[in-house]
């Protein structure tokens, strides 16, 4: 491929763009009518449909790490990119089994209402609040930095301009839709995403007589058997572990995902949700793994590269190549849409963190004041979208799908365990909760810090003092060993004489 349009101001994607922000802006005023109460902020007013909230689910998983990031990493590091799709794809029966039921039944609006039902609630509610906001800080950057690319590249707006615009919108959407803007904002963003991934993959495959095989030939021609075996992203087995159950585990703990269980009406309607996000996030996860071939033998490893270093606008160059520029006009607005709707729903969560966790539940000890609670979730929105901006402009140039299995890894230890034990064990006790919380999310992002993605690739040192690129493993498996000893050497009467009855509510809901 020798020339792109990529970089120049498009005309077309920018009609795309002005289309779909129109669109969205509209709900979002008819959303605001509806959002006065916190219930209606936080959870749209618990009115969402299981197949309403499966899509969005979807809408929130399927990022711009999953679009760009994935596609991008198989199309410049072959099989080994496909370690994402499957390690994120896998996620969800962990969700469907064991989280997605007792969330729904026992919670409110956010996963520490769960780990705080029988446990005391000040000390474990700091604890989630203060984990649920450094694993939305962490995707936020991601997909910050996915917007930023996207937007230079398609309006030929300077990345920091870019990164100012997507914040801002995105913040509109928040404070004054809430919950229910955000939650249509998902469910249109997933149609198009699903239906636009489609049919480049289709076109793709067109190419070859629609025979998958006939596409893998292809590849290894161009960059030999190599590019289809394991090894060319991850090279330790180790850390391929590390990473795979990072984001296996990490999908149950993440906090914008596990708020989205309290929008629908009962946990049968949960159980709903994530069926049918499975089915689509397990069908758009195919579609990557064409994507990513396809973009790398249609428009060629270097061609990528040229354009951006980490792989992020692999997709829309083989659009541009099969469909021409309207074709990349679309697809650059779905991908722009992709983030905006997940930047939002990171950024709900992490304002409920702060006005239903830490405010509400902390510092006014559960004394409820709707209409200050509320107001403090806006002025939260508004602080977390400025951090989020300064973090996309510090951290421009990563690859997303990378920096996303970061946030996956502090998802899976910093919450992962003490949510699956509050529900699961009669002896976890307080202290063990929030030793397990703050011990899994120090040793993830100690780790990171010392792994070869921050202390050679960053600070430039010569060797990493951790290993392995991914904590999770390590990470993780400190965190459920240190809650379950520490539960071990404590007592909490009040919390095992509460277990039945959360065992109870856990099944059949409130009463």
């Amino acid at each position: 491929m020798s020339t792109t349009s990529l970089g120049q101001v498009n005309p077309i994607s920018i009609s795309f763009f002005f289309v779909f922000v129109a669109a969205t802006l509209f709900i979002t005023y008819w959303a605001s009518k509806k959002s006065h109460s916190t219930s209606e902020f936080y959870a749209a007013g618990h009115g969402i449909s299981g197949f309403q909230n499966g899509l969005a689910l979807s809408g929130d998983f399927m990022s711009a790490a999953s679009f760009l990031g994935i596609a991008g990493m198989v199309a410049l590091s072959g099989y080994d990119g496909l370690i994402y799709s499957v390690g994120w794809l896998v996620g969800w029966p962990v969700v469907l089994f064991l989280i997605a039921e007792p969330l729904r039944n026992l919670g409110k609006y956010t996963y520490a209402d769960v780990v705080a039902y029988r446990l005391s609630k000040r000390p474990v509610r700091s604890a989630a609040a203060i984990g649920s906001i450094v694993t939305v800080l962490f995707y936020l950057l991601a997909q910050m930095v996915g917007a930023g690319t996207l937007i230079k590249l398609v309006f030929g707006l300077p990345y920091e301009a870019a990164i100012v615009i997507v914040g801002s919108i995105m913040l509109a959407y928040v404070l004054f839709g809430g919950m229910l803007a955000t939650t249509w904002v998902q469910i249109i963003k997933a149609a198009l995403l699903l239906g636009g991934a489609t049919v480049l993959a289709v076109w793709t495959l067109s190419r070859y007589g629609f025979h998958f095989g006939n596409l893998i030939n292809d590849a290894q021609n161009q960059y030999g058997l190599d590019f289809l075996l394991p090894g060319g992203l991850v090279k330790n087995p180790l850390d391929t572990i590390s990473l795979g159950l990072a984001l296996m585990f990490g999908t149950a703990g993440l906090p914008h995902i596990l708020m989205r269980f309290y929008t629908v009406p009962n946990s049968k309607e949960a159980r709903k949700s994530v069926f049918y996000a499975t089915g689509f996030i397990g069908f758009f996860y195919i579609l990557t793994f064409i994507l990513g071939f396809g973009a790398a033998v249609i428009v060629g490893k270097t061609a990528i590269q040229a354009i951006d270093k980490g792989g992020n606008m692999a997709a829309l160059l083989l659009a541009e190549v099969l469909g021409g520029q309207v074709f990349l006009g679309y697809l650059a607005a779905v991908a722009f849409a992709t983030i905006l709707a997940v930047v939002a729903g990171l950024t709900l969560a992490g304002a409920s963190a702060v006005s239903h966790d830490l405010y509400a539940g902390v510092f006014k000890q559960g004394i409820n004041n709707e209409k200050k609670e509320l107001r403090v979730a806006k002025v939260s929105t508004l602080f977390l979208g400025i951090v989020a901006i300064v973090l996309g402009i510090l951290f421009k140039g990563q690859n997303i799908a990378f920096m996303v299995g970061l946030a996956f890894a502090i998802s899976a230890s910093a919450n992962f365990p003490a949510l699956l034990m509050s529900i699961y064990w009669k002896k976890f006790t307080t202290q063990g909760a929030v030793a397990s919380m703050f011990t899994g999310l120090s040793l993830a992002i100690i780790l990171i810090v010392l792994s070869p993605t921050i202390w050679v690739d960053i600070f430039h040192h010569a060797q990493a003092l951790f290993p392995l690129k991914n904590p999770g493993l390590f990470s993780m498996a400190g965190s459920f060993l240190v809650g379950i000893i520490v539960s071990r050497f404590t007592h909490d009467s009040q919390a095992e004489e509460q277990f039945a009855e959360e065992v109870v509510r856990s099944c059949i809901g409130g009463v």
